[in-house]
């Protein structure tokens, strides 16, 4: 008899069609997103940080802005901004909800969250509510990846994306690939993993490691792509995977091989003829990979350990 599917499991797959609702909702949300020339910073706290990293290296890559990303609690509030837009899936978030209060009345906000009866909808100017992407689950998925989503939505509507970065919908088209092809058995079978990514994957990358952490209690790292052979590449090694969320750098492939690892990529797709799958796709094999290796183990990932679905500090 198959084992009952958990709930973060569940929540996983419907990814494809919570990106579809994301890029229609980026048209309402259109005056809340920014606008390009806008000077943007981007924030929140674990999983949203991450989401704020891709899409700030996404916006400035695009030409639409100067954009930085950081963490709620380490936000320079002394920094001139024309926008400030916070990630927080549960509204709550202590850090969050303390800097939009700091910074209120002096720089517009703008929240993405997905409860719209929690504090943030009344500490924020502008806020898009994604409540079809919500979540039970501790551990962030389709939330992350959705309010991504419609960040990316908003660069095409308001000027295009980077050269090389799909759409949306193309991305969706990707996801649906992502949440049925088999897992990769070298992935499956590892001791440790670490994830790379340059540009907008890099907050990918530290996103896929994350989950690992949260869901599975795995041995992760992740890096920029290219900082990865100063240092970081000495603990790859036979039994050892590095992830490459995006391109592969020259000279990659050859470096991870003689370390006696192995290198997923991109590329890996591609030789299939299945074409590369979007970044982002690729990280929802990494969110099912995460969830894979908790239930080998014996874990439960609809409830991590030492973890809450939000951070609220007494």
């Amino acid at each position: 008899m198959a084992a009952e599917q958990s709930r973060t499991a569940a929540e996983i797959a419907t990814q494809p069609a919570c990106w579809r609702k994301a890029a229609e909702a980026a048209e309402d949300a259109s005056g809340a997103l920014p606008h390009p020339g806008e000077r943007v910073a981007v924030t929140g706290c674990g999983t949203s940080w991450f989401v704020a990293r891709s899409y700030a290296a996404l916006r400035e890559a695009a030409g639409q802005g100067e954009t930085d990303a950081f963490a709620a609690s380490e936000f320079p509030v002394g920094r001139s901004y024309d926008r400030v837009v916070a990630v927080t899936r549960s509204g709550t978030t202590s850090e969050v909800l303390g800097l939009l209060g700091e910074v209120a009345g002096r720089v517009p906000t703008t929240a993405l969250t997905a409860d719209p009866g929690t504090p943030v909808v009344d500490a924020a100017d502008r806020v898009a509510v994604l409540e079809w992407a919500d979540e039970e689950s501790v551990v962030q998925t389709r939330f992350a990846t959705s309010a991504l989503a419609l960040l990316r939505a908003g660069l095409e509507r308001h000027g295009g994306l980077p050269a090389g970065v799909k759409t949306v919908a193309r991305a969706a088209v990707d996801a649906e690939r992502a949440v049925v092809q088999p897992l990769p058995e070298a992935a499956l079978a590892a001791e440790q993993w670490t994830f790379l990514g340059r540009g907008w994957t890099y907050g990918l990358a530290l996103e896929a490691a994350l989950k690992m952490r949260e869901a599975a209690g795995a041995w992760t790292e992740a890096y920029p792509a290219m900082e990865y052979r100063h240092g970081p590449i000495a603990v790859t090694g036979p039994g050892r995977v590095a992830w490459l969320l995006g391109s592969l750098p020259m000279g990659l492939a050859g470096d991870v091989e003689r370390t006696g690892g192995t290198l997923l990529a991109e590329s890996d797709c591609a030789a299939t003829g299945e074409g590369a799958l979007d970044p982002m796709a690729d990280l929802v094999r990494v969110q099912r990979l995460a969830v894979a290796l908790a239930e080998s183990r014996g874990a439960d990932p609809d409830r991590p350990r030492n973890l809450t679905r939000s951070v609220i500090l007494g």
